[in-house]
């Protein structure tokens, strides 16, 4: 089987998107699968225009040329005019339905309504929980029979992280891009009623930010707020080694990369109950009531005052996230759709 697969969002600054290609493209391969990796590497995929343009121009080329058996678009976008070739598309979520009110119309036309016609159209469809495969027919009308969930694989590099915890200085840990719905905001308000810890955000930057850094500074609390933007990977799995905790304080999440990642590199972990969060992070003890500041204060000054109780929970649950999380099993789910887009799919 030949798969054309779209590997735009891997440029750049990659985010949930990039770690997703990274780690499937490697993982078909070991199971046969002949991937031809779709990119272009001086393109920034996170200007809308050039998103558009890859979307709609230069990617349908590219899978024309690679002459696959069928094309895999890994991005939740999809070129508009249908090609010649079997489609499959994973979907991570449909936030674009649930929590993007607040964006740019021409941005909600593209990603929301135009990606929903199309979805419909596809052979097969990957999520990456059972929440947003729920979601996805709830909102989108697909037909439940072409869903496939296929729960993504955790870099093995995060099971390997040696906890190093740093007590004379605890940090919160927060990753993630810095967006509205991320509510990062929520941290920042509990945090102004624990004293002597800090808040260390990791992600790409949105103009959320701003609004963030302006409620930390009217708490009175800046200087415990810490915006690191993107950083590398090893970067990252430095600071989760010294995290003194995780949170994921996220209202909408199609599966919630920043509490798996935790949960495997045995960080312990506080994260909303919100949408695909009990089913990923799976104990209950851990899930905090969205957008609930009283509550999130509570349960974050309970686990600081409490670190090696936390601390062994943590390792406990980690081995189960180790084995749950692996990308060869993200490539056997995706490997059925892409079976049933050019089998019983194509009939």
């Amino acid at each position: 089987m030949r798969v054309a697969l779209d590997a735009q969002l891997e440029v750049g600054t990659a985010t949930g998107i990039g770690e997703y290609v990274r780690g499937l493209v490697p993982a078909l391969r070991a199971r046969a699968i002949d991937v031809a990796v779709l990119q272009s590497p001086r393109l920034d995929p996170w200007r809308f225009d050039r998103r558009v343009l890859w979307d709609q121009v230069l990617l349908p080329a590219a899978a024309l040329r690679a002459r696959p058996d069928l094309l895999h678009c890994t991005a939740s976008s999809v070129p508009i005019v249908p090609l010649r070739l079997p489609l499959v598309v994973t979907v991570h979520d449909v936030a674009w339905h649930r929590v993007q009110q607040h964006t740019r119309l021409y941005a909600r036309l593209y990603f929301r309504d135009a990606m929903a016609r199309r979805f419909r159209a596809a052979r097969a469809i990957v999520t990456d929980s059972v929440f947003s495969r729920e979601e996805l027919i709830s909102c989108v009308g697909v037909d439940p029979g072409r869903v496939f969930v296929a729960y993504l694989g955790v870099d093995p590099q995060f099971a390997r992280v040696v906890r190093r915890p740093n007590d004379s200085h605890p940090f919160i840990l927060a990753v993630g891009t810095v967006e509205r719905r991320k509510a990062l905001g929520i941290a920042i308000e509990a945090l102004a009623g624990i004293p002597d810890v800090r808040l260390v955000s990791v992600g790409p930057t949105t103009p959320y930010e701003q609004e963030c850094r302006r409620r930390a500074r009217a708490l009175g609390i800046s200087e415990r707020v810490v915006f690191r933007g993107y950083v590398g990977r090893e970067e990252l799995l430095t600071l989760y080694a010294t995290a003194t905790l995780a949170i994921a304080p996220s209202l909408y999440e199609g599966f919630g990369y920043a509490a798996a990642q935790a949960l495997c590199a045995g960080v312990p972990l506080l994260a909303s109950d919100a949408a695909s969060h009990p089913e990923i992070v799976g104990d209950p003890a851990a899930l905090i009531p969205a957008g609930d500041v009283g509550a999130w204060r509570e349960a974050i000054a309970a686990m600081l005052a409490d670190p090696a109780t936390a601390r062994r929970r943590a390792a406990e649950r980690r081995s189960e996230a180790v084995a749950r999380f692996t990308w060869d099993s993200c490539a056997r789910e995706t490997i059925a759709a892409y079976e049933y887009a050019l089998g019983a799919g194509s009939q």
